[in-house]
């Protein structure tokens, strides 16, 4: 049950990826120029106020990790990101190999 909706967020985060990688094609097309919409830039344009209080909340865990890590990630290009998350959670959750020779039970 967990792992089918694990694989379910995970098609749906591959899905948003895409859009977003044929958005940025098309605003490449467009601009002729390279262009790549950030990933702190699409988590404003969907909610403004939990990305400051996510900043809020790991600065007042551990100030670095914002600066090295987190800041790093935001930005990545958005389809990348997504993409990436859920490819991972596609794998990571598939469905097990049938053992040959043994029932399982």
């Amino acid at each position: 049950m967990i792992r089918g909706l694990f694989r379910l967020f995970g098609l749906l985060l591959l899905a948003a990826g895409f859009v977003l990688l044929v958005y940025d094609g098309a605003r490449t097309i467009a601009d002729q120029r390279l262009q790549f919409t950030r990933l702190d830039e699409v988590w404003n344009d969907l909610h403004q106020g939990s990305q400051a209080a996510f900043q809020a909340l790991v600065e007042a865990t551990s100030p670095w990790l914002w600066d090295n890590a987190v800041r790093v990630v935001l930005a990545q290009p958005a389809w990348l990101v997504l993409g990436a998350v859920g490819l991972f959670l596609m794998l990571a959750f598939r469905p097990r190999k049938p053992l040959i020779g043994y029932a399982r039970d």
